[in-house]
This record gives structure tokens, C-alpha cells and sequence, in this order.
């Protein structure tokens, strides 16, 4: 049997870019082809902004399940089609400068490198070919008819199920989690931070970086130059 491998597990908003999934939904509104209806999307959701923020403080899950609701009834092809447009317009300026050298040390390292994501899968493509990623965990629609429904396939990827998500992937791929790597800024990631060898907390919030502090995980910021800093 070959030697296992070690991966180094990325979430991706916050951690790597300041985009998220709401301003990456916001893209899909505004363009829609049909000008009524992105005037009624985006407004729709620019109205909702401070509801969102609370459910997302509340439940990172019940966020994802009912925020991705908003998808129903926009076509698959298109958004498949726009990712590309979606990378230049909400993606590619919003990459902490850090990010590039913090991936480029795990690859030379020998990680795998893997983007594991509760944002949606038709937007990460571009992502991952810039990054270059070796695999990618992110959540899918459903759709019925060439039109999403509004429905994820399940299990829905965030908290918990991040982490039986990656549970898998070393399943299938051979890796050892105990010499593997973990990378977030939320505190609602601490069950995948958990699940490997070497957690680190990056541009982290209040709750995750005291935890980091009271565990001795290593806390790092991305956003203030082209190398990851590490704070004392």
C-alpha cells in the first residue's frame, strides 16, 4: 500500500478573499439577462442585508440552507456560463495578498492542496485553476429542468459537515489528517480546524482567535502584505 499523503485544507471566504457568498449571489442578481428581474433580485437582496447578517451570526448553517434559496429559478447553463466573469468582477481583486505564498509553501512542502468551501461549486471552478488547487469540497444545487430549485444536494457543506466532508475526501485519496493542515477565519470552522494535525487560525474572529490563543494554534494575517504574518 503506497505511503499516505498530507493535505493542507483551505475554507476559502475570509480566509483567502474578502468575497463571499453574498456578493457573489449580488453578481448573478445584477447581470440577470432579464433587466425586471435584476432590478427585483438585487434589491431583494440589498432590502435583506441586515437579516442576512444576523442569521449568519446566529447559524453559519441555517444561513447557507436558506440564503441559497435565493438561487431558485435562474439557469444552470448561465450560471455555469458566468463563472469566468464572476472571478474577474468579484474574485480576483478581493485575494488577500498573502494568500499566494501561504499555498505556494504547502505545495512545496509536498500538501495537496484542497479548497473546501460552503460557497457553491459553478463559482469556484475559476478559483481553483488560479490557485491551483488539487481538489475542491463545495456545496451544489439542485436543479430541476435546466433551473435551480432552490434545494441543495445534500448534506449541506458547513460546520459539522465540513469535517465529514474531509473525512471522505481522505478516505478516497488516502491522506492522513493527523500530518494534514487546516486553514479558517471562522469560529464556526472549529470542528474542521480540529479534525487535522496542524489547525491555523488565518485573519481570524474574536471567538476563534482567543481560541487559537488558549490552544497555541498559530494566527495568521493574509491581508497586510504579500507574505502570511504570523502574530507573536
Amino acid at each position: 500500500m503506497p505511503s499516505p499523503l498530507h493535505a493542507a485544507f483551505y475554507d476559502f471566504d475570509g480566509t483567502l478573499v474578502s468575497s463571499n457568498v453574498v456578493t457573489r449571489y449580488a453578481y448573478f442578481a445584477k447581470h440577470h439577462p432579464a433587466k425586471s428581474e435584476a432590478f427585483w433580485r438585487y434589491g431583494k437582496l440589498l432590502a435583506l442585508v441586515p437579516y442576512w447578517i444576523g442569521l449568519d451570526m446566529y447559524s453559519r448553517r441555517l444561513f447557507n440552507e436558506i440564503f441559497f434559496r435565493e438561487y431558485r429559478g435562474l439557469p444552470k447553463d448561465w450560471l455555469f456560463g458566468e463563472a469566468e466573469r464572476l472571478f474577474e468582477y468579484d474574485i480576483r481583486s478581493k485575494i488577500f495578498p498573502g494568500a499566494a505564498a501561504l499555498l505556494a509553501a504547502d505545495r512545496a512542502a509536498g500538501f495537496r492542496l484542497v479548497l473546501v468551501s460552503g460557497g457553491m461549486d459553478f463559482d469556484l471552478g475559476p478559483v481553483a485553476r488560479h490557485f491551483g488547487f488539487d481538489g475542491v469540497i463545495a456545496n451544489q444545487l439542485v436543479f430541476e429542468k435546466g433551473a435551480a430549485t432552490g434545494e441543495v444536494v445534500p448534506p449541506l457543506l458547513a460546520e459539522r459537515e465540513k469535517v465529514l466532508a474531509i473525512e471522505k475526501y481522505c478516505r478516497e485519496y488516502n491522506v492522513n489528517t493527523a500530518q494534514s493542515k487546516a486553514y479558517s477565519d471562522s469560529f464556526s470552522d472549529v470542528p474542521m480546524l480540529e479534525v487535522v494535525g496542524s489547525p491555523s487560525a488565518v485573519n481570524p474572529d474574536r471567538r476563534l482567535r482567543q481560541l487559537a490563543r488558549d490552544r497555541g494554534w498559530p494566527i495568521l494575517d493574509l491581508r497586510t502584505g504579500p507574505e502570511p504574518r504570523r502574530e507573536a
